[in-house]
């Protein structure tokens, strides 16, 4: 490990980590959010060929894996960069009170796991995406999930502002 800390600084090192976590991130709130459209309204004619009906145009069963592999990726490095979280930005923050911008990201931490949890639930509804029955809970689920993607994301992004990484 000690080659690891010759080529990058800590601060470095977890900024790394912090890019490449938001990097996972985007690829996730794409694949879900092109799904969602998908899935609410669907495009019901070839003849529609504007930029909002080739977003919404997209065979959404295919991002099922990707979006729970990009799921489970992101929230591994998520809990890895909490590590450093917890100690260099939380505390520091609670000194400060800033207890509401701590409180949205306990929240986001919450809906996070949410989301993890009902990865088996959403992959089984898209694995059978032929049922029409369950047609709502594959937009339901989606819908959360999308949700929970958006609000970790831009929450995260205004922790970071807050107090970033090396402040």
């Amino acid at each position: 490990m000690n080659w690891l800390s010759d080529l990058f600084s800590v601060n470095a090192f977890w900024t790394c980590l912090l890019i490449i976590h938001g990097l996972l991130s985007v690829a996730l709130l794409g694949a879900l959010t092109h799904q969602l459209m998908a899935v609410i309204r669907p495009v019901r004619t070839a003849k529609e060929k504007s930029f909002f009906e080739d977003f919404r145009g997209v065979a959404a069963a295919k991002y099922t894996k990707a979006i729970c592999f990009l799921w489970v990726i992101s929230f591994v490095f998520g809990g890895w960069i909490y590590t450093e979280y917890r100690i260099s930005i939380k505390i520091p923050m609670e000194q400060q009170e800033y207890f509401k911008t701590l409180g949205v990201f306990e929240l986001k931490e919450h809906l996070v796991v949410f989301g993890l949890a009902m990865l088996p639930i959403y992959n089984f509804a898209w694995k059978h995406y032929q049922q029409a029955d369950l047609a709502n809970l594959r937009k339901y689920t989606t819908l959360f999930l999308t949700f929970v993607c958006w609000y970790a994301f831009l929450i995260g992004h205004i922790v970071n502002n807050a107090r970033g990484y090396g402040a």
